[in-house]
């Protein structure tokens, strides 16, 4: 079984973020990256799916020539080889940009299923797998809970509102988005590190294409306060202030 696993790399959670000067995105020239932590969950499933039916992982990455870090990173978790997709446009680009970079990359190499994140920690649209699955013409399902193969077939467990999951059946090839916390992860051992120094990342060149969104601006949330008295006899101020937090506070 041939399985791509596509992965991002993101601003690590304790960074302090810093917006850029033209304020679109943040500074990343003294940020530090980690691997996004969705796409670690579906390189794990696409591992343990190796371990059980055999074949190869293949980690595919698209960005400038820093995300060679979560590549070799993945390999060294087990994965078997790497493609890069270079192209510093694909620092800040967009789902639509981001899909078809990847695309291209993996239609050559006839995968028999792809995985991704169900969306990245940075952006977050959860718009990537989606338009990949229309980018590569094949069967797609999200929000991913649990996954099973059985020959040329798929079936998979979705995760939907209020508590309720779904069965899917699909053929393969498909394109499917994985939930975080669908399974236990594994961390790199020291033989893994070592081993993955010796593994083949194949950079592939991606041309820039015209973006289908832009963000416009970036800016950090001001934090204020407000203190409301809400008087009258106990029973009306509660019903009142029952309303304030529904209303107006929407916390309940």
């Amino acid at each position: 079984m041939k399985i791509a696993v596509c992965i991002k790399q993101v601003v690590t959670r304790e960074w302090h973020v810093r917006i850029n000067e033209s304020k679109t995105w943040v500074r990343d020239q003294d940020a530090s990256w980690e691997l996004n932590e969705p796409d670690a969950y579906a390189l794990e499933e696409g591992l343990r799916l190796k371990e059980k039916h055999g074949g190869e992982v293949i980690v595919v990455s698209a960005g400038p020539a820093r995300v060679t870090q979560v590549l070799r990173e993945a390999l060294a978790r087990g994965a078997d080889r790497g493609i890069h997709v270079e192209g510093d446009w694909l620092a800040n680009a967009d789902g639509f940009g981001t899909a078809s970079a990847l695309a291209s990359a993996i239609k050559a190499e006839g995968v028999d299923l792809v995985m991704t994140g169900l969306q990245s920690d940075d952006q977050g649209f959860a718009q990537v797998g989606v338009v990949l699955a229309e980018k590569l013409d094949m069967a797609h399902s999200t929000i991913i809970m649990e996954v099973h193969v059985d020959g040329g077939n798929l079936r998979v467990k979705r995760e939907l509102e209020g508590g309720w999951f779904q069965w899917v059946a699909m053929p393969l090839p498909a394109v499917i988005t994985i939930q975080s916390g669908i399974n236990q992860l594994r961390y790199a051992t020291l033989k893994g590190i070592m081993a993955a120094k010796k593994k083949e990342i194949k950079v592939v060149a991606a041309p820039p294409q015209a973006p289908k969104q832009k963000i416009v601006s970036v800016y950090v949330p001001t934090k204020s306060k407000q203190t409301k008295i809400v008087p009258g006899a106990p029973a009306e101020a509660a019903k009142e202030l029952v309303r304030l937090l529904r209303d107006e506070a929407r916390v309940i």
